[in-house]
């Protein structure tokens, strides 16, 4: 088994060693700091989340998103044809993002992601994966002019994302995730959805994640895990659903369990953890297991949020020794 997270992870934090990043941004927006001042703090946090990930035990690691408002934002406004509109809530969170607009043809204008992939590569002790936000939820929670434009926004985007993972795989990511939490609400587009997904893992060279989170896969379940990734990763926290649903699960990839809760402070016990991979574990072998928490950290207080992957990798200890 590896243990891994989903992607974002808080940016402040009451023991934090770098500058408060809250601050720099502000002082940024009022003109009291540098552009440069202002990547000099965000190289400072990344640094230091990467270490904490690597300190809690995690095998595989992500940059937590440090330098990203939100992930919509962050590909969005480096698209071609986007703009962004005001503030809108992200699904039932507490959090917010700023709704990207579809104004003209979608088109990658070269690389988003990839110096930034490069810096957390090489300050990370540990592994490091990509995350990109899937093309199906970035189009669904875009602002579209036609009410019938998500099926030519989604594809349009899958081609573009497809170029970004491309040039990740080429800066040596070993892994790059596509989040698509948003076609869980919305699974008679599955059809659709299938048809981006192809086209998005096209020609990668890299092993290629789909996580979702915030919901199940029920109604859908064979043709989810048979869509064209090395791992898929599950939410098994906002219901249990998704356990029933890993029947003739294939063989030939990895599941991404998602069992830490990442969206409650309250604490998992080691033998609730055992519990959940010994579930799962009658479909999917044991060296085919990443645990991880239900979605990204940020959710969370960030004492919270390292204390959850620690107990995470004690539990993933114990499991490997009580069922090896």
């Amino acid at each position: 088994m590896q243990t891994t997270v989903v992607g974002n992870y808080p940016k402040i934090g009451p023991k934090t060693k770098a500058p408060s990043l809250r601050s720099a941004i502000s002082k940024r927006q009022l003109g009291d700091l540098t552009e440069e001042d202002l990547l000099r703090v965000q190289d400072e946090v990344t640094a230091e989340v990467l270490e904490e990930q690597a300190r809690a035990g995690v095998d595989l690691v992500t940059d937590g998103h440090i330098r990203r408002d939100d992930p919509q934002t962050y590909f969005a406004s480096k698209i071609g044809g986007f703009e962004i509109n005001g503030l809108i809530r992200y699904f039932d969170s507490n959090t917010y993002y700023w709704q990207p607009i579809i104004a003209g043809p979608l088109a990658w204008n070269g690389p988003i992601s990839v110096d930034h992939y490069r810096f957390a590569a090489e300050h990370s002790e540990n592994p490091v994966k990509a995350a990109v936000i899937g093309p199906y939820t970035l189009a669904s929670l875009s602002q579209r002019p036609h009410a019938d434009g998500l099926r030519q926004a989604a594809m349009e985007l899958a081609s573009v994302l497809n170029r970004e993972a491309i040039a990740l795989s080429e800066a040596g990511a070993p892994v790059v995730q596509f989040d698509e939490p948003s076609i869980l609400k919305s699974k008679g587009d599955f059809a659709l959805f299938e048809e981006a997904m192809a086209i998005l893992v096209d020609g990668v060279s890299a092993k290629t994640a789909l996580y979702t989170y915030f919901g199940d896969i029920s109604g859908v379940a064979k043709e989810f895990l048979a869509l064209p990734f090395d791992i898929i990763g599950l939410d098994f926290t906002t219901s249990e659903t998704n356990f029933g649903l890993l029947d003739g699960f294939p063989k030939d990839k990895d599941l991404g369990l998602g069992i830490i809760d990442a969206r409650n402070t309250k604490m998992e016990s080691i033998e609730n953890i055992v519990d959940s991979i010994k579930r799962v574990s009658g479909n999917v072998s044991l060296d085919r297991i990443q645990v991880n928490p239900s979605a990204g950290l940020e959710f969370l207080p960030r004492p919270n949020a390292y204390d959850k992957l620690v107990r995470m990798v004690e539990g993933v200890q114990r499991a490997t020794e009580v069922l090896s």
